[in-house]
């Protein structure tokens, strides 16, 4: 008990410490208070269209998977906030990731949000974050997708709470990070059989929102969705921020 009470007393000096060092602005327009204020958070638009989430190739509403790709994928759907050519973006999602600043999780969700009240998908119940493996956990200090997934579930919908599982997936296989690995084949090579479902009575027969950060090929977030399918789970539909384009070759 004693040594929580360090490590939060700690963590609150740490972090008063850098805000004094390193002041919060806002990172497109330099304003103090916030990474992200909200003159420049009401200029990020909010996607109305979506394509199928597999194959890219046909509009859908909400990005539900198409006819023809629903023989090959478990994904229902794959609802992407904005697009991922916006300036503001790619840098608060860099910031967030790889200049480890997890409080970016409020704002980046909160376009997560915005997206996902204005589809018709079923309301989840169970929101299930796409899992790190302990050796990237311990490097990185968050799980950027678990933080997403929290703020989700607690605002999607006013009054309602949504029940959130972090160990409902995990990563079993620490794989190479799939931004340094450009073909196509090759990313989905590199996630298969990397994770696994620990309790499947806990997904058994239930619509998942299953949440990241960034799609691109979306091999991830596919073989994420196979294997709670394989598992049990009803329909599995997914949410991210954004999906960064790449030749699938």
């Amino acid at each position: 008990m004693l040594r929580k009470k360090l490590y939060t007393v700690f963590n609150k000096l740490h972090g008063s410490v850098l805000n004094i060092l390193f002041p919060i602005a806002c990172i497109s327009c330099g304003k103090d208070g916030k990474w992200i204020c909200e003159d420049c958070t009401a200029r990020v638009f909010i996607q109305n269209e979506h394509v199928c989430g597999v194959c890219e190739k046909v509009n859908t509403p909400d990005g539900k998977t198409c006819q023809k790709c629903k023989k090959k994928s478990a994904l229902g759907a794959l609802v992407a906030a904005t697009a991922y050519t916006n300036s503001l973006v790619i840098h608060a999602v860099h910031f967030y990731k790889y200049r480890f600043i997890p409080s970016l999780h409020v704002q980046l969700g909160d376009l997560m949000i915005k997206a996902l009240q204005k589809t018709d998908i079923p309301l989840a119940e169970l929101i299930v974050p796409v899992p790190l493996h302990p050796k990237r956990l311990r490097w990185r200090g968050f799980n950027q997708s678990s933080l997403l997934a929290k703020h989700i579930a607690l605002n999607l919908w006013p009054q309602t709470q949504l029940e959130l599982d972090e160990k409902a997936l995990v990563r079993k296989k620490y794989t190479s990070p799939q931004m340094k690995i450009n073909n196509f084949q090759h990313r989905k090579q590199n996630v298969r059989g990397a994770f696994c479902v620990v309790n499947p009575k806990k997904i058994k027969g239930k619509i998942i929102l299953l949440v990241d950060d960034i799609a691109t090929t979306g091999s991830t977030i596919f073989e994420c969705a196979q294997v709670l399918k394989n598992s049990g789970a009803k329909d599995i539909y997914a949410a991210v921020i954004a999906r960064q384009e790449i030749k699938k070759h």
